[in-house]
């Protein structure tokens, strides 16, 4: 994982909102390597979303520069992005299969191989046996599960993921973070997944990006030193303790004390 599969360099975005421009992004810097599951954190608003959507193509940018893939690994938008939101996305009409071939119909990816792996998919997120099931009859941990495959299903090089986990109830949310972490092995995607959970931050990712609140800015770019298979027991030993400390103390979230406290400043847009 030596070579840098993404760079961003003094990264700025700026947006009109009734008349007045404002900027959302502040010249935010950092690299993910390839293969490597990074973290990205921040409070609600602040521009993370923003920064996945200037990756994914959906974005422009107005300052500093944004290189993904590299000469012996170029990299195609159209094809090459695999997405994850905090809701799954379903459509309500199709089977959990049909929902997970989509993009290989939209990108017209041979039809027998496609099935083939997204059975295979389903199988590694732990879906197999409910091809024919629709969206309602599933759990929200099994259809976020579903998206993750579906995400996968075109054998994307880059995995952008926006909260994925946001929308479920904290015990499903710490089953999903050891699932990612189980695909992400087998898969050995480059994931760039956005939070606002500082600890689900520092459990997930070989790295943190932290940003501050709206204009995002850099606050570190944090290695997390804990090993790989991530165990929940983990997240009570005193090194887990003192990243996520760090990153509170760069949000601005402890008081004179140290121990966390609301954060003062409101953030704009995400």
């Amino acid at each position: 994982m030596s070579e840098s599969f993404i760079q961003l360099s003094d990264l700025r975005k700026t947006f009109k909102s009734r008349g007045e421009e404002f900027l959302a992004v502040s010249e935010v810097t950092f690299d993910v390597k390839a293969g490597e599951l990074v973290s990205v954190v921040g409070p609600s608003g602040c521009g993370k979303t923003t920064i996945l959507k200037i990756l994914a193509g959906i974005h422009t940018y107005e300052g500093g520069s944004v290189n993904i893939g590299s000469q012996t690994n170029p990299f195609d938008p159209s094809k090459d992005i695999g997405m994850v939101f905090q809701q799954p996305l379903l459509l309500k009409w199709r089977k959990i299969l049909g929902n997970v071939l989509l993009p290989a119909e939209i990108l017209g990816l041979p039809r027998k191989e496609s099935l083939d792996r997204a059975r295979y998919l389903l199988e590694m997120v732990g879906l197999q046996g409910f091809e024919d099931k629709y969206p309602h009859e599933l759990s929200g941990g099994m259809q976020q599960r579903t998206a993750i495959a579906r995400a996968l299903i075109h054998d994307p090089k880059l995995v952008l993921m926006d909260e994925p986990f946001g929308a479920l109830d904290a015990l499903t949310r710490e089953k999903m973070n050891l699932e990612l972490l189980r695909i992400w092995k087998e898969s050995r995607k480059t994931i760039l997944f956005v939070t606002h959970g500082i600890q689900e931050a520092v459990f997930l990712g070989s790295r943190v990006i932290v940003l501050t609140c709206g204009p995002a800015r850099m606050a570190d770019n944090i290695t997390i030193d804990l090993p790989y298979p991530r165990l929940l027991e983990m997240k009570t030993h005193d090194e887990f303790g003192k990243y996520t400390r760090l990153i509170y103390k760069h949000l601005g979230m402890e008081d004179s004390e140290g121990s966390p406290s609301a954060i003062t400043e409101a953030c704009r847009i995400d």
